[in-house]
Formats: structure tokens, C-alpha cells, sequence
């Protein structure tokens, strides 16, 4: 038997599954599970469909606009106001006489149009006093001219869509990350239970045959309290690790997106690094590339250039096409309403507007300095960032060195305390050694596989956080 496989038939570096456990997850089942129901997973997809619908609202603006819009108004203070024929009647009036010569009056152009006619624009001018006064409208506005804003608007959204579309992947990542560890910490708790009931056998073998000897006469009653003192403290150990893995599961549950389940089980393995795992690519060229904070950063840098130009556009005219039909309909009484009358009534008119700002109290200045000022701070966090991931990918680095390091040296120190263990164990059995030594040699050995277990462990944190950090997990 190789050296490798007699160190881990020692130990129980695996999650194993009792007969009455519920619903059991593997590793993968885990991160997949996770994907669909881990809550920051779900915010960063409704980000998503957000960014998409301001993609089409940026569109929205380069078609035209067109409103409907209804007006009741009630006036105080009026009295009726009723349609007057009084130029027409005297008109009338007049005709039905003979002057001194002996014509009419008035002829029919007076009857049938001045006296009419000013009639009508006199009770226009009255109309203006109805006390109930309604109106509807329809307007087209079509901006033919804003300076790109709308182009680079939209253009703007299609960079906003890219970045939370590159937070959802990094939201994944992270997502799958923290399962990965959590799932390894699990691991190293049930496994160092596993270790700490393997060691409460041999003190259990250790305390049986003190019982023993002390009934023969050959064991003192100070003999029998140091292994039931050391038996007392491992079971502390043992609950205290116990209550550590109900809370490691409970954490992996909330990062998977359920809620507590007592009856649920993880099964899985730590990676073991005599298999050779690949070591992850630090080349920076290909980590910036890979890095999707990076490439958020860079959409985002984007982004606050192209505001620039739109802020810049407050110096601009807009020019827009404006075009609408709206019918007025006054009345002394608010449930009256004349059939509209499409030659009187109904006004229809198209402009040709231009608006340019001259004076805002230079907060069109402003607001430029403040999007160059948003554009500067970005790109010192992306500068920021790509120092930062140098730092961070030689620290995890070193971590994993460091780990493989603590490893080979866990490996000799549980060789030599199982050797120290067995030669102690055999000679306190013939009375050559005390039991003070065999009580630390047992000690010794749990703490040396415990070591062990924990470099494991460790191995496996640092070779993700590499992972991580040169943006391949």
C-alpha cells in the first residue's frame, strides 16, 4: 500500500450519507440548484430585463409622441350667456321702412350678411364667458434634432444591457464560489468528526483496559481519572465540531436559496492534490480578459464618455415637428355638448419648433463637469482593479504554495505520531511506559491527522480562491 492511500484510509475526507438521510445533494447538484434559486442570482437577472426594456425605451424616442389630453374647466362669477341676433334684427327692421325718397332702408346684403356676420363675432367674443369650458386635443410631437441625444441614449442602454448581462455571469461565478467552499468546509467538519469518534475508540480501548487493571489491582484510581479527563474532552471536541457543521450546512442551505432542512445531506469529496490538478493561468494578459469586473468596468467607462456628449448637448438646439387637431366646446351648463362642428370648432395645426437654452444658471456646465468628473473616478477603478488583481492572484498564489508546503509536512507528522502511538501503546500494555505518555501519544496522532484534514482543506480554499482570482471558476 502506497504512502498516499495508507495516509487517507486514515481519514474521512469525504461527506458521507446515513441510511435515514432525507434529500441528499452532491457538489454539482448543489451549484445547480444554487443557479436557480440563489436570491442575488435572481436580482441580477431582473437587472437584466431591466437593462433590455431601457434598450427599447431608448428606441421609443426616436419615434414620435403623441398625446391625448381632455380639459374641463368651471368658471365662477358668469352669468349666461345666449346667442345674440340683435345687428341682424335691427337690420331687418330697418328694411321694412323708406327713406325720404321713398327706398328701403336697408338692403338684403345688410339682413343676410353684415348683420349675420356681426353677429357671429359677436357672440364668439361672448362665448369666452361660458361658465363651463371643454376641450380634446391630440398632439404628434416628432424630435427632428436633440444633438445625438437620442442616438447616444440608446447607445448608453445597450452598454448599460452589456454590463448587467457581464454581472449576471460574475454573479454566477461568485454564486458557485461561495457553494464551492461552503461545501468544502462541510467536508472538513464531518470529516474531522469522523477523525474525532476514530480517536474516542482507541481512548474507549484505553479506558476499558485501565478499567481492567485497576480491578486487578494493576492501575491506580489517578489512572482511571486522566482517561475519563481525556474522554470528557474529547466529547466536548466532538459536540462543539457537531454544532459547527449544523451551522456550516445551514450557511450552504441559505447560499443555495432554501430554507433550513434538517433532514437534508451533502455527499462529495475534497479535491486531493496528488491528483494533479491544472495550475490556473496568471498570465495578466489573459486574466483582464477574463476577469468579468473588469469588463463591467470597462462598459461602465463607457458609458459615462457617451454621457458626456448627451450632458454637452444642453449648449444645442432641439428642434421638433409638432402637429394636432383639438375641439373646443363652451357651454353655460357642464352636460350640454354641441355635435363638433369640423369647420368651426375644430382647430388643426402643424409648427416647427426649435427651443435652445441660453441661460440656466450654468447648470448645463455643471452637469458637463460632473459626467467628466463620473468618467475619471471610473477609469482610476478600473486602474485601481487591475493593480488589485495582481496583488490578489500573487497572494493566492502564495497561500497555495504555503498549503502544499503545510501538507508534505502533515503527511511526516501523522507517520511519526501513529509510529509513537503504536510503540506506546504496546509498551503501556507490558508496564514499560506510563500513561501519561500514552494519553499524549493518542493526543498527538488525532491532532496530527486533524492537521492533516486541515491542510486538506486549506489546499482546496486556496486553489479556489486562485481560481477566482484569475477569473476561471
Amino acid at each position: 500500500m502506497s504512502r498516499k492511500i495508507a495516509i487517507l484510509s486514515l481519514l474521512a475526507i469525504s461527506l458521507t450519507v446515513p441510511s435515514w438521510a432525507g434529500k441528499t445533494y452532491t457538489r454539482e447538484e448543489a451549484v445547480k440548484t444554487a443557479m436557480e434559486n440563489s436570491p442575488d442570482i435572481k436580482s441580477a437577472e431582473e437587472a437584466v430585463v431591466s437593462a433590455n426594456s431601457q434598450v427599447t425605451q431608448g428606441y421609443g424616442n426616436a419615434y414620435p409622441s403623441i398625446d391625448l389630453s381632455a380639459t374641463v374647466t368651471r368658471i365662477f362669477g358668469l352669468d349666461d350667456v345666449e346667442k345674440s341676433t340683435k345687428l341682424t334684427d335691427a337690420a331687418s327692421q330697418m328694411a321694412d321702412g323708406n327713406d325720404d325718397n321713398g327706398h328701403p332702408n336697408a338692403n338684403a346684403f345688410d339682413t343676410q350678411v353684415i348683420g349675420p356676420a356681426l353677429d357671429g363675432m359677436i357672440n364668439q367674443m361672448m362665448a369666452q364667458g361660458y361658465r363651463w369650458q371643454s376641450s380634446v386635443g391630440i398632439t404628434a410631437t416628432q424630435i427632428l434634432y436633440a444633438q445625438g441625444k437620442v442616438g447616444t441614449g440608446i447607445e448608453i442602454a445597450k452598454a448599460y444591457k452589456r454590463v448587467s448581462e457581464v454581472s449576471l455571469e460574475n454573479t454566477k461565478s461568485q454564486v458557485r464560489y461561495s457553494v464551492e467552499n461552503s461545501f468544502d468546509a462541510l467536508i472538513v467538519l464531518d470529516s474531522s468528526i469522523a477523525i474525532l469518534y476514530a480517536s474516542k475508540e482507541m481512548l474507549q480501548e484505553n479506558l476499558n483496559f485501565v478499567e481492567q487493571s485497576k480491578a486487578s489491582g494493576l492501575a491506580t484510581e489517578l489512572d482511571l481519572i486522566r482517561v475519563q479527563l481525556s474522554m470528557d474532552e474529547l466529547n466536548a471536541q466532538i459536540a462543539s465540531i457537531e454544532k459547527s457543521r449544523v451551522l456550516a450546512r445551514n450557511a450552504l442551505l441559505t447560499t443555495m436559496g432554501l430554507n433550513w432542512d434538517s433532514e437534508v445531506q451533502f455527499q462529495g469529496e475534497l479535491r486531493d492534490p496528488a491528483d494533479g490538478y491544472t495550475y490556473p493561468d496568471t498570465s495578466m494578459a489573459n486574466v483582464k480578459k477574463r476577469r468579468k469586473e473588469l469588463v463591467m468596468l470597462e462598459e461602465t467607462e463607457n458609458m459615462k464618455s457617451m454621457n458626456i456628449d448627451i450632458e454637452n448637448g444642453g449648449y444645442k438646439p432641439t428642434v421638433a415637428l409638432v402637429g394636432g387637431l383639438k375641439y373646443s366646446n363652451n357651454q353655460n351648463e357642464f352636460y350640454k355638448w354641441d355635435a363638433p362642428d369640423w369647420d368651426k370648432n375644430i382647430n388643426k395645426y402643424i409648427a416647427l419648433n426649435v427651443t435652445m437654452n441660453l441661460f440656466n444658471g450654468m447648470k448645463t456646465r455643471e452637469s458637463v463637469t460632473q459626467a467628466k468628473s463620473s468618467l475619471r473616478t471610473t477609469q482610476i477603478q478600473k486602474e485601481t482593479a487591475e493593480r488589485g488583481f495582481r496583488v490578489q492572484i500573487e497572494s493566492c498564489a502564495n497561500t497555495l504554495e504555503d498549503a502544499n508546503a503545510q501538507i508534505e509536512i502533515s503527511k511526516r507528522q501523522i507517520d511519526l505520531a501513529q509510529k509513537n502511538y503504536d510503540l506506546t501503546n504496546a509498551a503501556y500494555k507490558i508496564g514499560s511506559e506510563t500513561q501519561l505518555n500514552l494519553l499524549s501519544a493518542e493526543n498527538s496522532l488525532r491532532t496530527a491527522k486533524l492537521g492533516y484534514l486541515t491542510a486538506i482543506g486549506q489546499w482546496n480554499t486556496a486553489y479556489n480562491a486562485l481560481l477566482q482570482a484569475t477569473g476561471e471558476y
